[in-house]
This record gives structure tokens, sequence and C-alpha cells, in this order.
């Protein structure tokens, strides 16, 4: 019980405690300095390891799908190929074995094998489903700005504002008007840099609020859900 519970809970205090502590004293607290920064080198040994875990999690749920012929196992495959090549390319190519050469493009210009996946294979679908989220942003914009109450007709007002003041359009109805272009953009500003910041402030400061409880509750033991056990 001791391995499985009290130790996994003591190691995350220390881990998540010593951060804090470190954050309130200069380079001269070696004392407290040298432990937060070799733990930050093991961080990033434990983040590499993980990520392999992840491929490996990755890659075996995939195949297990594959065999089961479960829903969209043909697009299991397509992602297996995906996750194979580009990952066997760069690996070949950081180590200069046989064709593969580095993995930025050659001194003459010619681009190396995962160079030439990445711009001609990951980038285009990286720009298509970027695209397709466009329709999804255009269908919940429609519906959050429907005129329902006060606070849906100021959202809807100033995004209608912003939207003309960032294209030409906008510009061009204004045109007509002295001094019409430089007051809509004027205004435009003033709206994305206080009340739509201030927003996002907000947002942020209840973001980080939440990280932050979070965090405590991780590093007291009240959280243990990471250990795969039920709170006592």
């Amino acid at each position: 019980m001791f391995l499985r519970v009290q130790l996994p809970l003591l190691l995350t205090f220390l881990a998540g405690l010593i951060p804090i502590v470190a954050f309130f004293f200069t380079e001269k607290a070696r004392l407290v300095k040298v432990p937060n920064d070799r733990l930050e080198k093991w961080m990033i040994i434990i983040a590499g390891f993980a990520i392999m875990l992840g491929v490996v999690n990755v890659v075996q749920g995939n195949i297990r799908k594959i065999e089961r012929k479960g829903p969209g196992w043909h697009y299991a495959i397509f992602l297996l190929i995906g996750l194979v090549l580009p990952g066997s390319f760069g690996l070949l190519g950081a180590f200069n074995v046989g064709p593969f050469h580095g993995i930025s493009p050659h001194a003459d210009g010619s681009p190396s094998p995962f160079s030439f996946f990445v711009s001609y294979v990951f980038q285009p679908l990286q720009a298509t489903m970027f695209s397709l989220l466009a329709f999804y942003v255009a269908s919940a914009a429609f519906r959050a700005f429907r005129v329902r109450n006060l606070e849906a007709t100021i959202l809807l007002l100033a995004a209608v504002v912003v939207m003309l003041g960032r294209i030409p359009l906008g510009e061009s109805l204004f045109a007509w008007i002295p001094g019409g272009k430089l007051a809509l953009g004027t205004f435009t500003e003033w709206l994305m840099n206080n009340p739509n910041t201030a927003a996002q402030r907000g947002i942020m400061i209840g973001a980080a609020l939440g990280a932050a409880s979070l965090s405590l509750r991780v590093i007291l033991g009240i959280e243990r859900s990471y250990l795969g056990l039920e709170k006592d």
C-alpha cells in the first residue's frame, strides 16, 4: 500500500512544493535552486518517455481496432501510416542513414524526405482541417449571435462592428462619410484593446485560478485520480 499510494503522494508533494519554494528565492539560495534545476531536467526526461508511452499507446489501440474491424478502422490505418512514415523519415534523417540526409531542406534547395512530407503532405492536411473549422465557427456564431436578450444584442453589434472594421468592404461602406474609415478603424481597435482585452483577462484569471486550485489538490493529495484510485 505504501508503494502504491503513500510513496507517489509524497513524490508528488515534493515535486510540486520545490518549484513553488524556489520561486521566492534568488540564485544565491543554492539549497533550493539546485534541487529545482535538477527537477526541471528530470521533467524533460520524463516528458520524453511520456511521449514514447503515448506513441506506443496510440499504436496498440489502433492495431487492436484494425484487428477487430471496429467503427472507423479504415481511418486507423491512415493514422498509423501518418505516424510511422514521418517519424521514420525524421529518425533516419537525423542519423543520416542511406539517402536520408538531415531533416531540413538540402543546401541546393531540394527537400529532404522529411521536409518533403511536411511541406507537401502535413501542411496541406493541416490547412484543410483549419479551413473546415471555419464552417463550425460560422455555425456557432449564428447560434450565439441570435438576438434573444440585451447581452446577445451587444455581442451581435460588437461582432458586426469588428468584422466591418477588419475587411475592405466595411471601409468602403463608410468611405462616403468624412473620416468614416478612420472612425470605424479607431472604434474597432478600441473594442479589441479594451472590452475584448478585459474579457480575455477575466477568462485567463479564471483559468489560472482553476489550474492553481487543481494543482493544490494534487500536491496535497486530495486529487488522486492519476493514481487510478478513488478519493478516500
